[in-house]
């Protein structure tokens, strides 16, 4: 017997209403997910129609749900609800970072999972499984931004069971390319180990460095309201459109919630250990006492054009008091397929349509400044562009096409304060912003063009991101990684003794900077950011450590720069600096591996 719902005379059966709903919220979630990234002002309008509309849908399904299913509902319907609902979450935190809405993504997909929505028809309906499929593909990429690497790994396993499972049971159908969404997730967790998540990438106030800076001498205060973060180098290890270095910046731009949350996990830090810590509170991974978090674009391959729309949007609505970080990490040589054996790309090429599929989850004046080189025109920076390969490739096209973005391209936006992170081999090239701004000063951090040999056999052979952006994200690891250390045997209390010296020079070099005369006002207008400030200092740390790193010593292409300059006092030269660096070998009882410029003293 059918259920009726009476209003104004007209009695309208119950299922009619409930796929009125699903037609209708169908219709907005496509909507929403094909706008670009650049219509923000649009998007955030659309956002919430949209989700009034699936609270409206789930809320029916709730109240109605026995007589639904007597009209024929089935529970992977229902599921497919809730994992919109979810994909919503995501999206909006994807372009909103605030954590909240992806600890909500978390919840819904957790209820998908333990109330096993899909699970009935999953053998007989190859629809239903390839829902399962995409399901698990969605909730692995929630739980691993959110940093849950035991659900993580309990989600692969049971990912490539199911795949096994469907493999027998639908013999027609090969599932290659959900082998390849297997393949990247089982390659990223072999990359991103449980060494380099000994602690949360994120801002920590319980585990990092309270760093009192003082009143910097700056006339202005800025603060990271907005980053763009895109990395891509040929066969690089990535889940979905999610690159490694991304990943690691991306954290690295968060707040860490803070209280309780996190405790040590013994006394061995083993390389095939789950995880790297324990998280006490499972359920709320939001904490209301902490400011926003930057918004992030994050881009996997842009187009030239789209990156532009992307920058320009940011810009135009950057406020008086913000600043926006550029992060861009590619290949700046033709022919060049990697950074470092860090970088090296071993696997097979991937397939794209079915992570596509699974992909819409993420609902898609020139100056001189002093004790500087004088900046090149942006007429002079264009014809060096054309002359010699001088840009970044973000396609497979090299460095031409719509996927290349040169130094000439980020000028413009210069009338904005800009903090720009270039890890390249031809980061270089990126020097001659420096002068060459339209009315704000940009903050130029460049890696090296050449990243040194790595010494652990283990982390040449399973890549792990470039070196430059580990220094700047997990900077002990990262010092553990050059001089031989891959962390399967070390002891915590050795690793947490490190950690702690490295926090008591980054407060002095905090300090330092504060109260310097000579500091550019570029750098001492972000000092009171505290994410700004941490890649800074990290920064400082990576150029005095592979400045004196004895295979690379004196060799200018493997050091990193900085523009404008920093006070002689920072520099690698400096004798607090090279003691800080000596006092951290010596943790590791790795002093030989290091060369003074002359004798000193450990301070």
């Amino acid at each position: 017997m059918s259920q009726q719902i009476t209003g104004g005379g007209n009695s309208i059966p119950l299922s009619e209403v409930y796929w009125s709903l699903v037609n209708k919220a169908d219709k907005k979630f496509s909507k929403i997910r094909d706008l670009p990234f650049y219509e923000r002002s649009r998007y955030e309008n659309y956002f919430f129609k949209v989700f009034k509309v699936y609270t409206q849908l789930w809320k029916f399904q709730q109240e109605n749900r026995q007589k639904l299913v007597e009209a024929g509902l089935k529970r992977w319907e229902i599921g497919e609800i809730a994992s919109r609902i979810a994909q919503l979450y995501y999206g909006h935190y994807m372009r909103t970072s605030d954590a909240g809405y992806l600890s909500e993504s978390y919840v819904f997909y957790e209820a998908i999972l333990t109330r096993e929505y899909f699970k009935e028809g999953l053998s007989q309906d190859l629809n239903i499984a390839n829902k399962q499929l995409r399901f698990l593909a969605r909730f692995l990429m929630v739980c691993l931004v959110l940093g849950r690497r035991e659900m993580v790994h309990q989600l692969v396993e049971q990912f490539k069971r199911l795949i096994d499972e469907c493999k027998r049971t639908f013999q027609e159908t090969d599932f290659k390319e959900w082998k390849v969404v297997a393949q990247e997730i089982v390659r990223f967790l072999k990359s991103d180990t449980a060494f380099m998540n000994i602690r949360p990438l994120r801002y920590s106030l319980v585990l990092d460095p309270n760093l009192d800076v003082g009143t910097p001498r700056a006339s202005r205060s800025l603060r990271l309201t907005d980053a763009i973060l895109s990395s891509y180098h040929y066969n690089e290890v990535k889940y979905s459109e999610l690159t490694l270095d991304s990943f690691r910046m991306l954290q690295c731009l968060e707040w860490e919630p803070s209280g309780s949350l996190y405790q040590s996990t013994g006394a061995k830090i083993g390389q095939n250990a789950p995880t790297g810590v324990t998280r006490i509170n499972s359920q709320n991974m939001t904490d209301p006492t902490l400011p926003p978090n930057p918004r992030k674009a994050v881009l996997y391959r842009p187009s030239i054009t789209h990156f532009l729309a992307v920058l320009a949007t940011i810009c135009e609505e950057l406020p008086s008091n913000g600043v926006l970080l550029l992060y861009l990490s590619a290949s700046g040589k033709v022919g060049q397929t990697s950074l470092s054996p860090l970088s090296a790309r071993s696997v097979t090429s991937i397939e794209e349509n079915i992570l596509r599929d699974f992909e819409s989850h993420t609902i898609k004046q020139e100056r001189d400044p002093s004790g500087d080189t004088p900046g090149l025109s942006l007429r002079q920076i264009s014809e060096d562009a054309v002359s010699t390969p001088s840009g970044l490739s973000f396609g497979s096209h090299g460095l031409s096409g719509s996927s290349c973005i040169y130094p000439s391209d980020l000028v413009p936006f210069t009338r904005k304060p800009l903090f720009i992170i270039i890890d390249s081999d031809s980061s270089t090239v990126f020097r001659n912003i420096c002068g060459a701004e339209k009315g704000e000063p940009a903050a130029l951090l460049l890696s090296p063009s050449h990243t040194p040999p790595l010494i652990s056999v283990d982390f040449s052979r399973q890549p792990s991101g470039s070196l430059f952006t580990i220094f700047l994200t997990a900077p002990v690891q990262a010092f553990c990684l050059l001089i031989g250390i891959n962390g399967s045997d070390m002891e915590t209390d050795i690793f947490l003794k490190a950690e702690k010296l490295l926090s008591s020079f980054m407060n002095e070099w905090a300090s330092t900077l504060a109260a310097s005369d000579t500091l550019h006002p570029v750098w001492s207008q972000i000092l009171k950011d505290p994410f700004l400030r941490r890649l800074l200092l990290r920064f400082i740390f990576c150029r005095a450590v592979l400045a004196l790193y004895t295979p690379v010593f004196n060799n200018q292409q493997n050091q990193p720069e900085c523009f404008p300059s920093l006070p002689e006092s920072l520099v690698p030269t400096a004798p607090a600096v090279q003691s800080a660096v000596l006092q951290m070998a010596s943790v590791f009882g790795a002093t030989s591996k290091f060369t003074l410029p002359q004798d000193i003293t450990m301070l």
